[in-house]
């Protein structure tokens, strides 16, 4: 999860990093597993040990410190990190009760979703249908097969695949969960595929940035009256005129709300939407 101590790690640093450049240090950083991660700017390349060690003290667990030196790159959707302190970047990471194991140098996972995939979860009944492109992990398959929900996983990772299926088998859900490694523009036009005739009840759909062209794609496979949750990245005059895209797609918007903060003036939002 994001971590943000009673006493922040800017004021944990006063003394050791210059004044002018304490303003520098992250306000938040996360926490996967034991392994502490955080961004930290290039101003801020001298002290880059300092903040390892202090993090690494500040909660007693933690085994390892990343620097995230690159965003998200490539179809996998994977960041560059430096190991700072600690000697693997495997961890095991508990959420809402499931475990996921992963090694954060080959996978994607965002821990501060962590409420929202709760909130998703919550709304799932047992024998539904799910797709879920861009699977990850599981962090929302694992949810929603612990439901009682069917499950189609996609994902074109194959390091995240690999790890999806360990979790999957950790979490005892095999039955529940159909894991396709793959792209999913390819996968949605495979005949020889096995996906519900009458269409998919529910897709939970955590889209990367700058790929909003998935969901007329991925609305196809989902019924009538069916949901779909989708994820995108806009800042927040772009949601009316979204709004009235969605409504011509045939979709009602349902719900809509910020979900995370990503850069100056962009946000992540969810949509539950309706496919009418």
């Amino acid at each position: 999860m994001s971590f943000r101590s009673r006493v922040s790690l800017q004021d944990e640093m006063r003394g050791i990093i210059e004044e002018p450049l304490l303003h520098l240090v992250p306000k938040s950083f996360d926490y996967v597993g034991d392994v502490a991660v955080i961004s930290i700017p290039p101003e801020l390349a001298a002290y880059r040990g300092a903040i390892a060690t202090k993090l690494f003290s500040m909660r007693g667990n933690t085994r390892a410190v990343l620097d995230k030196v690159s965003k998200l790159e490539g179809d996998h959707r994977v960041a560059d990190f430096e190991l700072l302190l600690g000697e693997s970047t495997e961890t095991i990471h508990r959420e809402n009760g499931y475990t996921y194991k992963l090694d954060l140098k080959k996978v994607f996972f965002n821990p501060r979703l962590y409420s929202e995939r709760e909130r998703v979860a919550a709304k799932i009944t047992p024998g539904e249908c799910i797709l879920i492109p861009f699977a990850g992990v599981g962090p929302f398959v694992l949810p929603a097969a612990g439901k009682g929900a069917k499950v189609y996983a996609v994902e074109i990772n194959p390091d995240a695949c690999a790890c999806l299926q360990e979790n999957i088998r950790i979490n005892k859900l095999e039955r529940q969960v159909t894991v396709i490694q793959g792209d999913f523009e390819d996968i949605a036009e495979a005949k020889d595929l096995q996906l519900p005739e009458s269409g998919f009840d529910r897709a939970i759909v955590p889209t990367p940035y700058g790929m909003d062209h998935f969901l007329g794609r991925v609305s196809k496979f989902v019924k009538k009256g069916g949901y779909i949750h989708f994820y995108t990245f806009k800042a927040e005059s772009q949601i009316p005129g979204l709004i009235e895209e969605y409504e011509k797609m045939g979709l009602e918007v349902e719900l809509y709300r910020r979900s995370g903060n990503i850069a100056p003036g962009i946000s992540r939002w969810v949509f539950d939407l309706i496919n009418k």
